[in-house]
């Protein structure tokens, strides 16, 4: 189990939402680069970035916070909000990040998820991001009619590298990873399945492990990292433990 600790970047600080709404940002470090160094210290083998304002947008919007980070750390980045087109793509990976994450264009512009797996091999990943098991787009402020579960099954013979769930009720919440839904999701596709929201605690982790084998590969951690609720340390020695 992979274990992504999270920098959500909005005017250029890092910060964690409570459900995604804005105005409910809590800035945990003003200073993002040293939080992404405090992270590599730590052990994590990668690091799991967020454009907040570029998501709203739909361009980057923290691309000197992005690349501060990028200069900061040999730890692989992956990164989502705001890359809602091709050049956008391209342009991240050529300025040193590992992954892409695309979410409102998978529901958007599907295409565009298949045209970058193919350019960019192992290199793009799609961002399912759900509220009642529906898919939300342009940074959770708008709702579709699509199923999660429907929006995984389109990208099966894609060549996505990794499909990021999230749930959003439960996103910087504490309130428990949803691993119901996320095994529900990890059984219905053949791609690896990294799981975000609500991750309070170890118990969460556990309870990932416990089902991976249904294809659920990382946890994405924010808020429980930021206030203390998670040692790194015990948190990346318990994802190792299984596989020891």
């Amino acid at each position: 189990m992979i274990v992504y600790p999270a920098i959500d970047l909005k005017a250029g600080q890092a910060v964690r939402l409570l459900r995604g709404e804005m105005d409910s940002a809590t800035v945990f470090n003003e200073d993002p680069a040293a939080q992404a160094r405090s992270f590599a210290a730590a052990g994590f083998s990668w690091l799991h970035l967020v454009d907040l304002d570029g998501a709203f947008a739909g361009q980057p919007m923290n691309r000197a916070a992005v690349e501060g980070i990028l200069a900061a750390v040999e730890v692989p980045v992956q990164l989502g909000g705001g890359i809602r087109d091709m050049a956008t793509v391209e342009g991240w990976l050529a300025a040193g990040v590992r992954r892409v994450i695309l979410g409102t264009a998978a529901v958007e512009q599907p295409q565009l998820v298949r045209d970058a797996c193919r350019r960019f091999p192992g290199q793009v990943a799609v961002g399912i991001d759900a509220r009642a098991g529906r898919v939300a787009v342009k940074g959770w402020a708008e709702e579709s009619a699509l199923e999660a579960v429907d929006l995984a099954r389109q990208f099966v013979d894609a060549g996505v590298a990794a499909i990021v769930y999230t749930d959003i009720d439960r996103d910087g919440a504490l309130q428990g990873v949803n691993v119901a839904a996320t095994c529900e999701l990890a059984r219905a596709v053949p791609v690896p399945i990294i799981a975000s929201g609500g991750v309070a605690s170890l118990d969460d982790i556990a309870a990932l492990m416990a089902v991976e084998d249904t294809g659920i590969e990382g946890v994405i951690c924010g808020r429980a990292l930021y206030d203390g609720r998670i040692d790194p340390a015990s948190a990346l020695a318990l994802a190792k433990s299984k596989a020891a």
